[in-house]
Parts: C-alpha cells; structure tokens; sequence
C-alpha cells in the first residue's frame, strides 16, 4: 500500500491567533518535520464583528460546539466592536518573518478576515482587486518580496477573487474544499492559479459533534487520509495553537508513528504546474459543509 501524503496548512485569523498560536504551532511542526504554510491575516483584526453572523443557520451551533469565548478571548471577541482592530501585521512583523525564517512557507490569508468572509460575494471585481491588493502590499512591507500563494478567508472565492489571484501571478491558492488539486472553472471561465483544496474536515467542525467523540478523533483523521491523492488539512492558530494544542501534538506523533509522509504545499504545486495536465479542470461552486456555518467554494464536477 502507498504511504499517505499530507500537507499541512494553517489558517491565522486573529491578533491572538497571531501571537499566541502561531509560535506553538510553528514549534510543534518543527519536532515533527512537518513543512507547514502559514496564511497571515494581515490587516485589522474585527472579529467581533463576526458576531453578526449570528442569524446564519449554523453558526450559534458552531459557536457552542467550539467553546467561542475559551478559544478567542472577550479581547478577541470586541475588536473592531468597542475598539478598532489591531493592526496584525504592523504590530507583529517580526513574528511573521520568524516564520518564514524557520523555513516554512508563508502566504497570504487576507487584509480583513470579517470583512472577506462575509462580503466578498457582494463585491464588484474592482473591489475585490484592491481587497486583496492591501494584503499583497502588507505582505510585501513584511517580507520584501511578492506573496505566491493565497488562502482565502473563510473558504470564501468566486470569480472576482479568482481573476485577482491570476493577475498577481500567484503559483496556487487552497481556497476551496474537495478531493484534489484543480484548475478552477467558474462563470464560464478557466483561470490560472492552481486549487490545491482542503480533503479532510477542519478539526472546530468535529469538535463537540457526538458522532466524532474527541477521544477518537487521531485515530479517525488516520483513518481518513487516502494513499492514492494527496492529502490536504486545515489547522487553525486559535484551535490547534491554543486550547487543542496537545491534541495537535497527539495527532502528530501518530501519523509519524503510522509512516505518514509530511509534503509541502509548494512542492506539490511546482510538481502539478510542470505537467499541468496532471490536474483536473473542475467547477468552482458555493456549498455546505458538515459543521460549518454558510456557503463555501467548493471543488465541483470535472469539466
């Protein structure tokens, strides 16, 4: 049987994420010789603003489930509510670089997760060049060079966030969910910046779900991970940083101890991108996920 490949990315939401996620994390995955992409937020951490999201079926479920006020902070949970939100690149620079000189891959998340999450699909293309465009330019303030990879917040692209990636001339992006790396197709058009999706379900949407009781859930990722594709988890700073960082490190052990085969996320785009026929043409599309709240991108049917 072939020997399991995953790769391991890491959403940053929050200034607490940021500072108090981040450096375990990044720790964690050096023990384990696992080449983690970090993607940054970059701009003003609102998330308390999120809080509108309220009246969306599902999301006062993923709240309770996920412990909310454990995970983020009553801080957290008030910026950009009863103060601005702090500038998480301007305030964290040095961290951020840290990153990337510990040698792990460092990418773009967003300029305002919130804001992204929750407005995109409401933007013309014009507004969504220049969204992205304050993340690309913090980026480059922080790293002197150009971002090459994207991983939009909340899951959330469509044709105008797909057309703004290929004009940055990024090698991939991993905005959607589904089965394998693939040429997004969406509104008719074929766009240039290779998908590598998320395969397995994030870890805040198993959380608390009676049908995956957390004792089990090492053994069940384990279970999940397919030999014959390569294998694509989302971690989050806040969740496996923070509070489930000692699951984190369970869940690491164990794949080192069963012969998983950590890959990064640009090596496997490079490879796909010399023989570009080696990936799929598929449908970019707005779903549901198990455990989520909302619509998300989605792979869709091979076009």
């Amino acid at each position: 049987m072939a020997t399991p490949r995953l790769a391991i990315k890491v959403d940053v939401d929050t200034e607490r994420g940021t500072r108090d996620g981040v450096p375990p994390l990044a720790r964690a995955f050096e023990r384990a010789g696992a080449p983690a992409s970090f993607y940054f937020s970059l701009g003003p951490d609102n998330t308390g603003r999120a809080l509108r999201r309220v009246f969306r079926r599902g999301f006062v479920g993923k709240v309770t489930r996920t412990n909310v006020l454990g995970t983020y902070g009553v801080r957290t949970l008030l910026n950009g509510v009863l103060w601005p939100g702090p500038r998480i690149a301007a305030r964290h620079a040095d961290l951020l670089r840290g990153v990337r000189d510990a040698g792990f891959e460092v990418g773009v998340h967003c300029w305002d997760h919130v804001r992204w999450q929750d407005q995109l699909h409401g933007w013309d293309a014009d507004t969504t060049t220049r969204e992205l465009g304050k993340a690309l330019d913090a980026f480059r303030e922080v790293f002197g060079e150009p971002a090459a990879t994207a991983a939009a917040a909340g899951w959330q692209a469509n044709a105008n966030s797909l057309a703004a990636y290929d004009a940055a001339e990024l090698l991939y992006a991993s905005d959607a969910r589904g089965r394998t790396p693939f040429w997004p197709v969406c509104d008719g058009r074929r766009f240039r910046t290779l998908q590598i999706p998320s395969t397995l379900p994030t870890l805040d949407e198993l959380l608390g779900r009676p049908e995956h009781p957390e004792a089990d859930l090492v053994d069940q990722y384990l279970a999940w991970l397919d030999p014959e594709r390569l294998n694509v988890f989302t971690m989050h700073a806040e969740i496996e940083g923070m509070r489930m960082r000692p699951w984190l490190e369970g869940f690491l052990d164990a794949c080192r101890s069963a012969g998983v085969r950590f890959t990064a996320l640009a090596d496997e785009a490079r490879r796909l991108r010399e023989a570009p026929d080696a990936a799929p043409a598929c449908q970019l599309e707005q779903d549901e996920i198990p455990g989520r709240s909302g619509r998300l991108a989605v792979q869709g049917a091979d076009v």
